[in-house]
């Protein structure tokens, strides 16, 4: 009779099946791709800029609309309240999502070619962090921003906390924040590769359960 353990715990370490080989090389597409597109927007209006002011946010850079002109725009107007100048050398929490985004392609190529269940958790478990510190990275420069304000500033106002996701209505500004196409693409990894992983759990699981069982181990 062998421990329930001692059976899922060798199942583990069974390699992949070749059609989740062929899934994890196709969900390092979407990846890839969100580099191309930005994961978030951020835009205001007002009654004086009726058509807005916008900018997106990649994972390595930040650009304005309106050919780049709503940049300064906003930092103009970020000056008279007494808010940093958002430039990249400021965002430079996001310097690292680059990185993150190809430590997890290269990863799942290696879970690919010659990984087990194992590696594909580790996997998971990587992606969720990855994606959990970059956007609580992103709301806690969100709330700097809105919170380190310079008291000599022409125009005084309350420390705020800029809108994350949805909108939100500051002195005569509408706010509205929400993420983009690059956010899906990474989603479609980040689920792709967690959906894998909990199919595996459950198929380990009731592989273990069964072998204990015909073995005797479960009445």
């Amino acid at each position: 009779m062998r421990p329930l353990a001692d059976t899922f715990w060798e199942f583990l370490d069974a390699p992949l099946r070749p059609r989740s080989r062929l899934l994890l090389i196709t969900l390092i597409v979407p990846l890839l791709l969100s580099f191309a597109f930005p994961l978030w927007r951020i835009s205001m209006k007002a009654p004086q800029y009726p058509d807005g002011l916008a900018m997106d946010i990649y994972s390595y850079k930040v650009v304005g609309g309106n050919d780049g002109h709503d940049i300064q725009e906003i930092n103009l107007l970020n000056h008279y309240i007494g808010m940093q100048t958002i430039t990249r050398q400021e965002l430079r929490d996001l310097d690292w999502i680059p990185f993150g985004l190809i430590a997890m392609a290269l990863l799942a190529l290696r879970a690919a070619l010659l990984g087990n269940v194992r590696t594909i958790i580790d996997l998971s478990m990587i992606a969720a962090y990855i994606s959990a510190v970059a956007f609580g990275r992103f709301v806690w420069m969100l709330w700097e921003f809105g919170h380190n304000l310079d008291p000599k500033a022409p125009v005084r106002i309350e420390p705020f906390m800029p809108v994350v996701v949805g909108e939100k209505q500051i002195a005569n500004f509408l706010t509205h924040s929400m993420p983009q196409f690059g956010s899906v693409l990474m989603g479609v990894f980040i689920v792709g590769v967690w959906g894998m992983t909990l199919c595996y759990l459950w198929r380990g699981r009731q592989q273990a359960r069964s072998l204990a069982s015909a073995a005797g181990g479960i009445s």
